[in-house]
């Protein structure tokens, strides 16, 4: 995944992509930081963690500037978020994601509330390579866990 990005990197100079190219870059910034700070090569799971981080950064930004009415930032962000989402894999459905909860949920059998990180950590480990809404998630957690 690290190579496809640098190989997007290379087009876009190439295509004076000067939106895309800023985007990749910053991306290849926070990769690189990743990499310093976990002293080895990051693998596909670990770049598609920080790629999650860096679009959960945009969508969090994308509400607080529709919030104040700023549409130039929101648009740029969109684009961001949708040149960035390129490189994930693509997102679980609500029915997936609802089969992976019950089978953490059977799996770590929560007593309580007290429990639900408990489950997000056996989600998180069933998440690898695989994308997912956390909202949703977290809400079916919660909805799971006071049913019990």
């Amino acid at each position: 995944m690290y190579e496809k990005i640098n190989e997007d990197l290379k087009v876009a100079m190439k295509e004076k992509d000067t939106f895309k190219l800023s985007v990749l870059r910053m991306l290849k910034s926070a990769l690189q930081l990743e990499q310093i700070s976990k002293k080895h090569e990051l693998d596909d799971n670990e770049v598609s963690t920080v790629l999650k981080k860096q679009v959960k950064i945009r969508k969090d930004s994308l509400a607080e500037y529709e919030k104040y009415g700023k549409t130039d930032s929101v648009k740029q962000l969109e684009d961001e978020i949708e040149i960035l989402s390129n490189y994930l894999p693509e997102e679980l459905d609500a029915k997936s994601v609802e089969a992976l909860v019950d089978e953490a949920i059977n799996e770590v059998n929560p007593t309580s509330m007290k429990e639900m990180g408990l489950v997000m950590k056996k989600i998180n480990e069933l998440l690898v390579g695989k994308n997912a809404d956390m909202s949703l998630v977290s809400k079916l957690v919660k909805e799971k866990i006071m049913q019990k």
